[in-house]
C-alpha cells in the first residue's frame, strides 16, 4: 500500500513543539533501542496514524453509528477487522481498544462480576499491571490469584510452575485463568492454561501483547481457538500503531463488543484503526515471517552474549524478543535503577525490571528487560547482538567513568548510523541529524 508520507512542515512554526519532535527523533535514531515493548513502525504505519481519520467521531460499530458521515469508518474498521481475522485465522476481532489496558479491563468487565476471582502470574515474576497489580483500577475490582514461575534451583528453573496454577485453581476456583506476561523470555504454551481451566470451568484468556507478531510470524503458538479470548498491542512485536485489540470466540463477541463500547470507551480512534489496517497488511507479508525468526535469534544471540560476559540470564534462555538479566551475577551492589541510568547515558536504552523474588522495589529493581524487535526492524543481526552486549558490559563496569561511558556512546551512535531504522530521513523529510 502506498501512502503519502505526512508533512510537518506546518508545526515547524511552532517552534518550542518541532524542537522537541526533532530532539526524539535523533534519540532514536542515534542510540541503540532496547525496550521490550517498543518498536519502530513503519513510515505507512505512522502515515496512516497522521491520516485526517483523526477528525471523525464514530461512536457505535461499522452499520451501527451515532453520528453521520460514516460510510468510509465503516469501510475502514471493516477492513482492519477482516485482516486480523485472516492473519491471527480469528472467529471474531474488536479492533476499537485504545491500548493493550483497556482491551484487559473490557474483558474483564465482559465476561466477570466485581469481586470475582483471577488466576493470574504475580507482577514480580513477569506479569503484567493489569493482571492484579494493586495499583490498578483491575486489582482494586477483581480478586487476583498469583501463580508464578519455579524456584531457580528447580528443574525447568524460572519457567511457569503449572503444578503451582492447578493446585491454586483446584483450591480457588477461579472464574477465569490468565495467561501472559510483560517480562518471560520463554514460549508460553496455551494448551496447559486451558487444561486447567477445562477442569474448573473458568475463562480462558491469554494476553498476548508481548508476542503477538511472533504468533502472526509463525514463531510462537498461537492461543487463538484455544483461548476463549485473545487481548493483544499492535505496536511491541506486532509493529504496528501503539493500540489494542480483542479476539474472541463468536459467541462471546456480544459481551465483548458491549464491554468496550459502550462500557469502557467512547469513540473510537480510527485513525489508529486505519494504522492497525495497515501493519495487519505488512505482517502476512514473508518478510514478515523473516522478521519474527530474527528477532528470536538475535534475542538468543544477545542472552547467550551477556551471559559471557557474567550475566544471569533468568529462566536459563531466551525463547522470545526478550532477555531478562540478573544483575546480582555481575556485580551484587548494582541494581536496575542504577543500571538503566548509566546505560541511558551511554546510548543505551532499556528498563529496570525486578527479577522473580526479588528483595529489591519495583522501583529500584535487581535485574534488566532487554529486547530485540527495535533494532531487528533496524537491520541488526546476531553479529551486532555481540557487540550490545560488549558494550552493555563495558559501561555497567565503568559505571562511574564518564569519560569511557562518552567514549562508549560514541560507540553506540556509530552503530546506529549502520543501521538506521529511518534512512534518508522518512517519514520526516529533511530532519536528518
Amino acid at each position: 500500500m502506498n501512502l503519502s508520507l505526512p508533512d510537518y512542515s506546518p508545526i515547524s512554526v511552532d517552534q518550542e513543539a518541532f524542537k522537541i519532535l526533532t530532539e526524539e527523533i535523533k534519540r532514536q535514531r542515534s542510540s541503540i533501542q532496547l525496550i521490550a515493548s517498543e518498536n519502530f513502525a513503519s513510515p505507512s504505519v505512522l502515515a496512516a496514524a497522521g491520516s485526517v481519520f483523526t477528525n471523525k467521531y464514530s461512536e457505535g460499530y461499522p452499520k451501527r453509528r451515532y453520528y453521520g458521515g460514516n460510510q468510509y469508518v465503516d469501510e475502514l474498521e471493516e477492513l482492519a477487522i477482516s485482516r486480523a481475522k485472516t492473519l491471527f485465522s480469528a472467529e471474531h476481532v474488536n479492533v476499537q481498544p485504545h491500548s493493550g489496558a483497556s482491551a484487559n479491563l473490557a474483558v474483564y468487565i465482559a465476561l466477570l462480576e466485581p469481586g470475582d476471582k483471577i488466576a493470574a502470574m504475580r507482577l514480580d515474576q513477569g506479569g503484567h499491571l493489569t493482571h492484579g497489580s494493586p495499583a490498578s483500577i483491575t486489582g482494586k475490582l477483581y480478586n487476583f490469584i498469583p501463580y508464578g514461575v519455579k524456584p531457580k534451583d528447580a528443574e525447568f528453573a524460572e519457567t511457569i510452575d503449572f503444578d503451582l496454577l492447578r493446585d491454586i485453581a483446584l483450591k480457588e476456583r477461579p472464574k477465569m485463568i490468565l495467561a501472559g506476561t510483560t517480562a518471560y523470555s520463554r514460549v508460553i504454551d496455551p494448551k496447559p492454561f486451558r487444561e486447567i481451566a477445562d477442569e474448573i470451568g473458568a475463562y480462558f484468556v491469554f494476553d498476548a501483547a508481548h508476542p503477538m507478531g511472533l504468533i502472526a510470524a509463525g514463531v510462537h503458538p498461537s492461543p487463538v481457538g484455544i483461548a476463549d479470548v485473545v487481548t493483544f498491542t499492535t505496536h511491541k512485536t506486532l509493529r504496528g500503531p501503539r493500540s489494542g485489540c480483542i479476539i474472541s470466540s463468536s459467541d462471546l463477541a456480544k459481551k465483548i463488543d458491549h464491554a468496550v463500547f459502550p462500557g469502557l470507551q467512547g469513540g473510537p480512534l480510527e485513525h489508529i484503526i486505519f494504522s492497525k489496517a495497515v501493519a495487519f497488511k505488512e505482517a502476512m507479508t514473508d518478510e514478515f515471517k523473516r522478521y519474527g525468526q530474527q528477532i528470536v535469534k538475535n534475542a538468543q544471540a544477545l542472552a547467550k552474549a551477556l551471559e559471557q560476559e557474567g550475566f544471569r540470564i533468568i529462566s536459563g534462555a531466551s525463547e522470545n524478543h526478550q532477555v531478562l538479566i540478573d544483575l546480582t551475577s555481575f556485580n551484587p551492589d548494582l541494581d536496575g535503577k542504577t543500571a538503566q541510568e548509566v546505560l541511558d547515558f551511554a546510548g543505551i536504552t532499556c528498563n529496570r525490571n525486578q527479577i522473580p523474588n526479588d528483595e529489591r522495589s519495583p522501583f529500584i529493581t535487581s535485574g534488566l528487560r532487554l529486547g530485540t524487535p527495535a533494532e531487528t526492524t533496524a537491520g541488526m543481526k546476531e553479529d551486532q547482538m555481540q557487540e550490545i552486549a560488549s558494550l552493555i558490559a563495558k559501561a555497567l563496569r565503568k559505571k562511574d567513568d564518564e569519560k569511557e561511558l562518552l567514549s562508549i556512546k560514541d560507540a553506540t551512535k556509530e552503530l546506529c548510523q549502520r543501521f538506521d531504522p529511518y534512512p534518508e530521513g522518512a517519514p520526516w523529510p529533511g530532519l536528518n541529524f
